[in-house]
């Protein structure tokens, strides 16, 4: 399956485009795309740490707007938005 991961917030610096695009399993789960998004961090930009805690600490939304939890399973090919927390003073 191909999953699109729209990106927002601090997370754009993830990509020159406003999204990344990965090919995962069926019935994946946003846990396991979490972990494949750590990975191309890791081969991409050497394992930067500060990337790293954006994709950790980040909320996903299905196709529908709704904010998903890790264990959302992923069924069908599908955008993912991934959004950072909003550091605030």
């Amino acid at each position: 399956m191909k999953v699109k991961i729209e990106l927002f917030g601090a997370s754009r610096d993830l990509s020159e485009k406003d999204f990344l695009e990965f090919n995962i399993e069926i019935k994946s789960s946003i846990k396991d795309l979490r972990k494949k998004i750590i990975n191309y961090v890791d081969e991409k930009f050497k394992g930067n740490e500060n990337f790293k805690k954006i994709v950790e600490t980040s909320a996903f939304c299905s196709e529908d707007n709704n904010i998903v939890s890790d264990n959302y399973q992923i069924t069908k090919d599908q955008k993912i938005g991934i959004i950072p927390p909003i550091g605030g003073g």
